[in-house]
């Protein structure tokens, strides 16, 4: 089972939402209070059940919000960033080399986000 990672950063606090084995799926944004940071994890875990809309396909489909947004960065690695019903961005993952990697990122945060724990790390 998965956990958010909840830590202190020089500029805030922010988490970490990682699977099992580990590896960090998912990270935030730095906020400014603990609550602002919880506050966060709710939403991911309130709109990780969203479609994605797969920006790597010309003509892609626009979905509405909440969604996950798979795209290529500039230098030309798979990304994907969760958006909120408001079309904030409220989780962002690492750059993939292959497409269908980027994929099981997305699938892993719909099946750990939901009941994952939250713990504090130092």
């Amino acid at each position: 089972m998965g956990k958010f990672e909840v830590k202190k950063v020089n500029s805030g606090i922010k988490f970490s939402l990682k699977a099992g084995n580990g590896e960090i799926i998912a990270n935030s944004e730095v906020y400014s209070t603990e609550k602002a940071c919880l506050n966060g994890i709710e939403s991911v875990r309130k709109n990780c059940v969203a479609e994605i809309e797969d920006q790597t396909v010309e003509g892609f489909e626009k979905i509405k919000n909440p969604k996950f947004e798979l795209y290529l960065d500039k230098s030309g690695e798979y990304r994907f960033r969760l958006k909120a019903k408001n079309g904030e961005i409220i989780a962002t993952g690492e750059g993939y080399k292959a497409k269908a990697s980027c994929k099981k990122g997305i699938d892993s945060i719909k099946r750990n986000a939901p009941e994952a724990p939250v713990v504090n790390v130092e």
